[in-house]
C-alpha cells in the first residue's frame, strides 16, 4: 500500500517545475508534445515496475526472513519491543528487514530522480513542455484522458514486447 501511495504521489505532482517561461495557458499542445510527455511517464513507471519485481523479490527469496509471510511478521511487530520478543526475531532477521527498509526508502527517490532527469532533458521531454502540459492536463479533462490513454497504449505495448521477450527466451 505504502508503494502504491508513493507512486500516486509522485505521479499527481510531486515535481513542481516553475519557469519564468511564457505564459502557456493559450498555447496549442501539439500531439508530438502530448506523446512525449506520455512516454516520460511511461519510462518513469515502466522503471518503477522494474524496481517493484525487484523489491517484491528481495522480500519473496530473502533466505534469512525466509518469504512474505515471515516478513509481514516483522513489519507488524516492527515498532514494538515486546511484539519482536514475542515472534522472536533474529539480530539477521532484523538486519535483512532494515535492508529491505532502505531499499523501499531509495526507491522513491530513484523513480523522482528518474522522474526529475527525465524533464530537464530537453531531448526527452523539457522543462516547458513539461509545465505546458501538465498544466494543460489539470486544467483540461480532455488533454488528461488523451495522455491516460497514450500512456495506457505504451504500457501496453511494454507487456506485449515483454511477454514475446519472454516467451523468445524460453524458446
Amino acid at each position: 500500500m505504502k508503494k502504491v501511495f508513493v507512486l500516486a504521489f509522485l505521479l499527481v505532482g510531486l515535481i513542481g517545475f516553475h519557469t519564468q517561461a511564457q505564459d502557456e495557458a493559450a498555447e496549442e499542445i501539439t500531439d508530438e508534445e502530448l506523446a512525449k510527455f506520455a512516454a516520460m511517464e511511461d519510462s518513469v513507471m515502466a522503471f518503477y515496475e522494474q524496481k517493484n519485481e525487484e523489491l517484491v523479490s528481495m522480500i519473496k527469496d530473502n533466505e534469512v526472513i525466509d518469504g512474505a509471510a515471515r516478513y509481514n511478521e516483522i513489519k507488524d511487530a516492527w515498532d514494538d519491543e515486546e511484539k519482536m520478543a514475542e515472534i522472536e526475531v533474529t539480530d539477521e532477521e532484523k538486519g535483512a528487514y532494515e535492508a529491505i527498509m532502505e531499499f523501499m526508502g531509495s526507491l522513491s527517490n530513484e523513480v523522482r530522480d528518474l522522474k526529475i532527469g527525465l524533464i530537464k532533458n530537453d531531448d526527452v521531454l523539457g522543462v516547458a513542455t513539461y509545465n505546458k502540459v501538465n498544466k494543460a492536463i489539470k486544467e483540461n479533462p480532455e488533454i488528461k484522458e488523451k495522455v491516460d490513454t497514450l500512456i495506457a497504449e505504451l504500457k501496453e505495448k511494454r507487456s506485449t514486447e515483454s511477454a514475446e521477450g519472454e516467451a523468445d527466451a524460453s524458446e
